[in-house]
């Protein structure tokens, strides 16, 4: 577990390094495009007066094309993230980042632990039936998944009472609900832990506001509209960290409860199967 959340942590950090390289490059290349346009402008001068004013044109569309290209959403995030107080941003940039890891190793967790329930509980079922246990139980132990273990931990019990297979099952269900929200806890800490950090960044953003007044003695939009910029942006970055979080933190208990569901309902198939071959055994 822990080295997934590692391994995740790594992919996004370099995941937005990427970004951020990808258009430092577009930059560069607007610039040489637009520097051979030039170029090539400089050397048609003895051209016709026609072909001069082409090539100027191509020239104006270039050089305006380019600060539009250059002003793209990576950098207004970039430029808004260091607007911002790179401080109290890179906070909100690390919960960001860490409850990412949390969510990607839960949904990767998850995703394996699901199984075609009725299907693997036909079979169990069927080898039940006829009195092969140990093929029910190689089978469980061939499957992955929370389902697979508690049947196999209930076909441990086949030589002991009813009731005793049933305290088993359940039992061991509990453990396994709880291995599925292992981790959980610590994305519901970053969800209210970044829109905690951007509030954290509104109050400074003030006092810096306030103290920036102190010092000029006047009471002016412009001695005011740092501090108070800071303290937007801090919450409003806040605020959509713990939106993304949030996302990924239903689609978790989606899943959760899903797989809870699947292991109620192969328990009760379980005990059913189980009565059934008593019965037939007596």
């Amino acid at each position: 577990m822990k080295r997934i959340i590692a391994l995740s942590a790594i992919i996004i950090v370099f995941l937005f390094g990427y970004s951020a390289m990808s258009v430092a490059q577009s930059s560069k290349k607007v610039s040489k495009d637009s520097a051979s346009v030039s170029v090539a402008a400089a050397d048609t001068t003895g051209a016709d007066e026609q072909d001069d004013d082409i090539i100027s044109e191509m020239a104006a569309d270039s050089s305006a094309v380019a600060p539009v290209e250059s002003q793209g959403i990576h950098k207004e995030l970039k430029t808004k993230f260091i607007e911002g107080n790179a401080g109290f941003m890179s906070l909100v940039a690390l919960a960001l980042v860490l409850g990412l890891a949390f969510c990607i190793e839960r949904i990767i967790y998850l995703s394996l632990s699901e199984i075609d329930a009725k299907r693997f509980m036909h079979d169990v079922d069927a080898k039940i039936e006829e009195g092969d246990i140990e093929g029910a139980k190689a089978l469980c132990r061939s499957t992955r998944g929370p389902v697979a273990s508690i049947c196999y931990q209930g076909l441990t019990r086949m030589d002991e009472s009813i009731g005793n297979v049933e305290r088993s099952v359940t039992a061991y269900g509990a453990v396994q609900a709880a291995n599925l929200e292992k981790g959980c806890s610590w994305i519901t800490l970053f969800i209210a832990m970044a829109p905690s950090l951007g509030f954290l960044g509104t109050v400074i953003g003030m006092v810096m506001a306030f103290d920036q007044i102190q010092q000029a003695g006047d009471i002016s939009p412009t001695i005011v509209a740092a501090g108070m910029k800071v303290a937007l942006i801090t919450t409003i970055f806040g605020i959509i960290v713990a939106l993304i979080l949030q996302v990924f933190y239903n689609y978790i208990l989606s899943k959760i409860e899903h797989l809870t569901s699947q292991m109620e309902e192969s328990c009760i198939t379980l005990l059913d199967a189980v009565m059934k071959y008593k019965l037939k055994k007596a």
